[in-house]
């Protein structure tokens, strides 16, 4: 089953850039200014087959290498912690651990290059898919991941794979993005709060400036001679923002939609905002295919959802196959004692319909 696993999430990173490039990131806060991540997770080829992992406190894990081999970095969590993985568990694309580290895992096809796999540092390789679980093991602060980053070797299980970057959030609030070009990490610090896929982040940053026309609410009335123009309706101070599905143009939506988002007074209704937000930005199975091709028989290309509510220490997501949303409250779990285990995000795939009975 790990081979099985380990087989599909290759075939995913080599072709993950002609499917899907599609996560979303935004980061919204309380009127206190707690942090709550949240995020979409794309994928139009299959069913990813996604879950959730528990991780003990204690738990020793080892690294993949290139070549499917378990030969990488071993490393035992210090923190315990809760990770939605892809394809297998030890896959954590997104997770939170009992520290308050929020990490996650963003595809970044064509901008990124990693270390060249070197079988003699296997011991310090970590995969760039459990970089998310060697950060969230290890660490409470985005200073002491930096401090650390510079000591392993980063790879690719199969060089012919998409490489990722990271968002790294701490309950201070402060988050960075850590991209890897030219073999080299950099951290980039995210006041903003978003992120999607490519080109680099600072290019999608200086990207916003065409965008300064943009604003919430309606735009006033204009006369052309005795011509008076007028909005269609609300919202038209958006008039022009981009529509389209890819990476620039879902950046600047979820910039502009988070900016203009209330703050509210609680964790529980930040949460809630963030799954309105980004119902935005749920991509269509289909439209990822060219007129003619097949099309996977999934109802959705957003494979889940995920808000993180850091300062309370709970995981909510849903799922393309149930809106339900669903939550893991890691104060809950004694991470001492608890084994490790993983579960299906779905166990039933259908969307759960509620009946009304009319008297």
């Amino acid at each position: 089953m790990v081979m099985k696993g380990l087989y599909l999430a290759c075939a995913l990173m080599v072709t993950f850039s002609l499917k899907a490039e599609a996560c979303t990131g935004i980061t919204l806060r309380t009127t206190s200014g707690s942090p709550v991540p949240a995020r979409t997770i794309e994928w139009a080829g299959n069913d990813l087959e996604s879950k959730y992992s528990i991780i003990p406190r204690g738990f020793r894990q080892r690294s993949f290498v290139p070549g499917g081999k378990k030969d990488g970095l071993s490393f035992k969590a210090k923190y315990g912690y809760v990770g939605l993985a892809v394809e297998q568990e030890e896959f954590v694309v997104d997770g939170l651990n009992e520290a308050g580290l929020s990490a996650a895992l963003f595809y970044f096809p064509g901008y990124g290059k990693y270390v060249d796999y070197d079988s003699t540092k296997s011991d310090v390789t970590v995969s760039d898919l459990q970089l998310v679980s060697w950060i969230l093991s290890n660490f409470k602060t985005i200073d002491e991941v930096k401090s650390a980053i510079g000591k392993i070797r980063i790879v690719t299980i199969d060089p012919r794979g998409s490489t990722v970057h990271w968002r790294i959030t701490e309950e201070s609030g402060r988050q960075v993005v850590l991209e890897i070009v030219n073999k080299q990490p950099t951290f980039h610090e995210n006041s903003l709060g978003v992120l999607t896929n490519s080109p680099t982040f600072d290019w999608h940053l200086t990207n916003l400036n065409n965008y300064v026309n943009l604003t919430s609410g309606p735009v006033q009335d204009r006369k052309i001679g005795d011509l008076t123009l007028k909005s269609f309706g609300g919202g038209s101070g958006l008039h022009g923002i981009p529509g389209d599905m890819t990476p620039p143009s879902r950046f600047v939506r979820a910039a502009i939609f988070q900016a203009t988002a209330p703050k509210m007074p609680t964790a529980e209704k930040t949460v809630e905002q963030a799954f309105h937000i980004l119902n935005n930005f749920d991509i269509p199975t289909g439209i990822q295919f060219a007129e003619g091709q097949p099309v996977p028989d999934i109802p959705s290309a957003t494979q889940w959802t995920v808000v993180t509510d850091i300062a309370n220490r709970r995981i909510y997501y849903r799922t393309m196959y149930n809106s339900n949303i669903r939550c893991i409250d890691l104060k809950a779990i004694d991470f001492l004692r608890v084994e490790k285990q993983s579960a299906p995000l779905d166990y039933t795939k259908r969307q759960p319909i509620e009946h009304i009975s009319v008297r």
